[in-house]
């Protein structure tokens, strides 16, 4: 038979043994009170199975460029989605999100201020190809966007810090 001291320090073992399991699953790491909506270009798409992750340079308010950083490079972010299985349900996928897309989406970004963020229960749109919206509009208003996952675009809580000093698109 256990003693109650026993217990109580294998119970406290494996809490500890699970911590880096459960960690890996908590939105810590991102502020959920913040959400930035962006339109932007993707670049690219991690489809890892943990996390898909789409990579891209967000638009400016009038939708005609990427924004820049400082340095004259464009400014990236990423969001993190559902694993690639649960993505390629909703319709996310390497091939379906090629560079060169045009998206809307919202994300809760990283507390660290790092150009990335959670898209969390936000909605994700695609603009038809080569079509962005209107200035200081997104692809859900753009004719024969697609939306991928449940959700809709969120109202942003503030700007986004974007490096050149632009407004959030």
């Amino acid at each position: 038979m256990i003693s109650g001291n026993t217990a109580a320090l294998l119970a406290l073992m494996t809490m500890a043994a699970a911590g880096p399991a459960l960690a890996h699953h908590s939105l810590a790491m991102y502020d959920t009170d913040k959400t930035y909506v962006f339109t932007g270009v993707v670049t690219g798409i991690n489809p890892s199975s943990a996390h898909l992750v789409i990579h891209f340079v967000p638009l400016d308010e009038a939708r005609a460029r990427v924004i820049h950083d400082a340095d004259g490079q464009p400014d990236e972010w990423s969001v993190e989605m559902n694993p690639a299985a649960a993505s390629a349900r909703d319709g996310i996928t390497v091939n379906s999100f090629a560079p060169g897309t045009i998206i809307s989406v919202g994300l809760h970004p990283l507390r660290n201020g790092g150009h990335a963020g959670a898209r969390g229960n936000s909605g994700l749109y695609k603009c038809p190809k080569d079509t962005p919206p209107a200035p200081g509009k997104f692809c859900d208003s753009v004719p024969g966007a697609t939306a991928h996952g449940p959700g809709a675009l969120p109202m942003a809580t503030g700007p986004a810090p974007l490096d050149a000093g632009e407004k959030t698109p």
